[in-house]
């Protein structure tokens, strides 16, 4: 009895620490599948036991509150479902009764309450008993109503969500520390904000999936009808079937076919008896209500062989194992590899290489290893960084452990950096996306900028790569040959150098004779003589070009690429006129063409109308922009692109 507890005691403290980073965090520290083996583990041993211990996951429903919105009592306890993985059961569970199955849609549970048709208080699921109160986040969800046409007080349940579309975009926007795991975790984040300006930006979306209550209104006995009136009065309502016995399992078959072309998140199905008297007849336990039950994926299990743990720095310093196994067929797809999202999962399933492995889509979409079969734990952590081949230490961060990069100047923390190096106006190496430089950072392809130019030695590894293949690769190495020979200021704008864009490095080149090598033993005294330059950017420009790792970086660089003279036809035409150039243009690909082409013929473009400015391009000329007031004010001449064209032509 007491091996039962003290294994309890470990569950429990387990499951709630996993749950914590689910709910609250970015990242996990287990799969869902262990997860639910744990928990059910947890269960039968308390019900062996007769024993619940205090703060046991098996009591608790939903996250604790932590966040600083205000807090409500919900008036009846949100209980979670019982579930099965059975298709069959479902069957049996609905017996003579007819049902409605629906998604399970995976992402924040939310009340909303409206009198007087109009949306009064949104609250979240929070604990199952204590929510948090968001009414001003949720009028900003993108498809919720703020005023029905039902008077009397309707109180609903649903679901808050975030597309994968969506959330891909929201994360390629935040900071990389900002970053999101899942659509889940973004959801909660984005709901839970003080401020609903940041919800307003994240296209929340919300599906109502229960109605509580709806003053005077007959429902005639049936959830369907529910359902029915929640859409009249302009809700999104989560798509369901109508199910019998008879038919329940090919409903789920059905629904189980969507899910890889669904743009939204779920983790199964509900199955809800359709006689709204019959379910509240049944009551409910002290965790689950007994009218619905959900339905999890039973998920495809295939048996493999793992190959290779490969190693993959990312942009946060963090250095996440990624298993490699034998391909085999998933869900109707291929797959051969699965994140094992840190050392602690890696100790748990006592990893190694040549291990028999079962490996499956969890919610039928990524990729996971279920359980190691044979558990020989002789995989060896990486004891250096795959990309700057430093020291890797193993952290632990809130009791998981997890492998780190601590080298500052590690390339794989330099993505921004790298991209600006390949960018239009730096290196100008088409196809060389952040997604592609990310790629190749994680198999450890680049450790310097220079290897860039060397990637043709990697075609096995480039073209076996996700998204990628033999006309791929070809177009890449066109465009790496092609950025070989690039002009001095192209170069120097690449570097990343503070305070030095585009315009400065042509500057500057122009000043010192366009000589490379001039320019990087230049002075502070000799960069302030430039037009331009003022002692905070010389001070960061010779400093730049003095830090040893730097000067190594661009002798690489130099060995793989040439520097040729930009050429100076037609210079001189523009010589001494200064531009501002605003609003779209036609006759070039954007504004940064049109500059470019001003300081190629001696000119100089600004972002501000000022008494030193000559001409103001706007293709709108007449338009009361603050720019054209402004340039009218000072009487300079607002012209066309066309008329900018013919006139310096």
């Amino acid at each position: 009895m007491l091996d039962k507890i003290n294994r309890m005691k470990e569950l429990t403290e387990v499951l709630n620490r996993a749950a914590r980073v689910y709910y609250q965090g970015q990242d996990e520290i287990m799969s869902n599948r262990e997860y639910d083996r744990l928990y059910d583990e947890l269960l039968a041993l308390e019900k062996e036991s007769s024993v619940v211990l205090a703060g046991s996951p098996t009591q608790r429903v939903g996250y604790e509150v932590l966040s600083e919105l205000p807090k409500e009592r919900h008036l009846s306890q949100m209980l979670s479902l019982d579930k099965t993985k059975d298709a069959a059961q479902l069957a049996e569970w609905l017996g003579e009764q007819e049902g409605l199955l629906s998604w399970k849609l995976d992402g924040l549970t939310v009340v909303l309450t409206y009198e007087n048709g109009e949306l009064v208080k949104a609250v979240t699921r929070g604990n199952g008993q204590i929510g948090e109160v968001i009414t001003n986040n949720a009028r900003v969800f993108q498809n919720i109503p703020l005023k029905i046409p039902c008077k009397g007080q309707v109180v609903l349940r649903g679901e808050a969500i975030i597309p994968y579309s969506e959330f891909l975009r929201i994360n390629k926007e935040l900071p990389e520390e900002e970053q999101y795991k899942n659509p889940r975790n973004l959801c909660s984040g984005s709901v839970r904000q003080l401020n609903n300006e940041i919800t307003a930006k994240r296209n929340v979306k919300f599906f109502a999936f229960a109605l509580v209550t709806a003053e005077g209104v007959d429902f005639h006995n049936s959830q369907e009808q529910k359902y029915f009136f929640l859409k009249e009065q302009g809700f999104d309502v989560v798509e369901y079937e109508r199910v019998t016995a008879e038919n329940v399992e090919d409903a789920v078959s059905r629904f189980s076919g969507k899910i890889v072309s669904n743009d939204f998140p779920s983790d199964g199905l509900v199955l809800l008896f359709d006689n709204i008297s019959y379910g509240e007849s049944l009551g409910s336990t002290s965790k689950f209500p007994r009218n619905a039950i959900a339905f999890k994926w039973a998920d495809e299990v295939a048996q493999t062989t793992l190959r290779e743990i490969e190693w993959s720095a990312s942009r946060t310093g963090l250095i996440n194992p990624v298993a490699i196994f034998d391909p085999v067929e998933l869900e109707g797809t291929t797959v051969s590899r699965a994140s094992v999202h840190n050392l602690s999962i890696v100790k748990q399933l006592e990893l190694g290489l040549g291990d028999t492995i079962q490996v499956y889509k969890a919610n039928m979409i990524i990729p996971q290893i279920a359980e190691n079969l044979t558990r020989s734990g002789n995989l060896e952590i990486a004891k250096v960084c795959p990309v700057c081949q430093k020291p890797a230490k193993i952290h632990n961060d809130n009791g998981v452990e997890v492998l780190f990069c601590e080298n500052r100047q590690c390339l794989a923390k330099k993505l921004k950096s790298i991209s600006l190096f390949v960018s239009r106006d730096a290196m100008n190496i088409d196809g060389m996306s952040e997604a592609t430089i990310e790629k190749l950072l994680a198999k450890g392809l680049i450790h310097q900028l220079g290897d860039l130019f060397r990637i043709q030695q990697h075609k096995e590894e480039i073209v076996s790569m996700e998204g990628f293949g033999e006309r791929s690769y070809e177009k890449l190495v066109e465009a790496v040959e092609a950025a070989k020979k690039t002009t001095p200021a192209r170069f120097l704008y690449s570097l990343g150098i503070p305070n030095i864009g585009a315009s400065n490095a042509k500057l500057i080149c122009k000043a010192f004779g366009q000589d490379f090598e001039r320019v990087r033993q230049a002075t502070e005294e000799e960069l302030v003589e430039v037009d331009g330059v003022g002692s905070v950017i010389a001070k960061a420009f010779t400093a730049f070009f003095e830090d040893e790792e730097n000067r190594e970086v661009i002798d690489d660089l130099l060995s793989v690429i040439t520097l040729e003279k930009e050429a100076e036809s037609s210079a001189g035409i523009m010589e001494g006129i200064q531009f501002v150039i605003t609003g779209s243009v036609h006759h070039f690909a954007n504004r940064n063409e049109v500059k470019a082409l001003i300081e190629s013929r001696g000119g100089k473009v600004t972002g501000t109308v000022t008494g030193k400015t000559d001409y103001l391009i706007n293709n709108d000329s007449t338009s009361n922009s603050s720019k054209n007031k402004k340039a009218r004010e000072l009487n300079i001449p607002v012209i066309t692109e066309e008329e900018f064209i013919e006139k310096f032509q």
